[in-house]
């Protein structure tokens, strides 16, 4: 199995839902007053079978008007139309803006040979909430295309992808674990979005359930430390995948390099 993580910046976003770009050695924090400061990043999963991509990110293109999702996985050896199944944790914009882009005026699947895992809550509850976090429009594009592979509650795709819904971030958020030749790779999606989120507790008040998003990541931190998982950090600052150590009652990250795994 091989990872990459798929950099597609760092933005400041604040309650208009609005994401800017947001480079720390141009920008100046105290210009974007009430923001929140996010790294973006979504994940390549090479398997033996399958080529997946776990949440999309914003779907941003870079100077040139190619999208960033594709030329990172150009980047890292692969064709952006080989990619046969996208996961998909929740629909926050930050990460299902990249299902779909607008491709010389036409707004087209990002991945058009890919089945779309979503869990069917979520997706309900993103057309019934009116919150500013989903893009409906978005969903539209996606619905028609008839790639939308449903899933409910906890299960498992196949014997290497299971799927457990955590709520937390969102009521219907959910995480992956995926498992091949003995490695496992765990995906928290906003549960567990950086590694700096294990080394203290505290209750975000981005989540739709606080208390509980913390508690979930202490449980999936000692699973990761006892299982020896590689885990995906979505808005890692610092490390972008890394297996966790616990020592004392204390959690240690240790960094794990992009590509193969093991």
């Amino acid at each position: 199995m091989k990872v990459f993580p798929l950099f597609e910046g760092s933005y400041s976003v604040d309650k208009s839902k609005k994401f800017l770009p947001f480079d720390p050695a141009i920008h100046q924090a105290k210009d974007r007053p009430a923001s929140l400061f996010i790294y973006v990043q979504a994940f390549l999963i090479e398997m033996s079978d399958s080529l997946i991509v776990i949440d999309t990110g914003l779907g941003f293109k870079n100077e040139d008007g190619h999208l960033l999702i594709h030329e990172n996985i150009r980047k890292a050896g692969y064709d952006p139309e080989d990619v046969n199944l996208v996961l998909m944790s929740h629909l926050h914009y930050d990460h299902a803006g990249g299902m779909v882009w607008d491709n010389d005026g036409i707004m087209e699947l990002t991945f058009p040979n890919a089945e779309y895992v979503i869990n069917r809550d979520e997706w309900e509850m993103a057309y019934s909430s009116n919150s500013p976090s989903y893009k409906t429009e978005i969903f539209d594009i996606v619905q028609r295309s008839g790639c939308i592979r449903f899933i409910e509650g906890n299960g498992s795709l196949d014997e290497h992808i299971s799927y457990e819904v955590t709520g937390g971030h969102s009521p219907f958020h959910q995480v992956f674990l995926i498992s091949e030749n003995g490695e496992k790779v765990f995906f928290g999606g906003d549960v567990l979005p950086e590694p700096e989120q294990l080394l203290r507790k505290f209750k975000a008040k981005y989540d739709y359930d606080g208390a509980r998003s913390m508690e979930l990541r202490e449980e999936f931190g000692t699973l990761a430390a006892k299982e020896n998982w590689v885990c995906l950090f979505y808005h890692a600052k610092s490390e972008a995948m890394g297996r966790v150590e616990l020592a004392d009652g204390a959690f240690k990250i240790r960094k794990v390099e992009s590509g193969l795994i093991g």
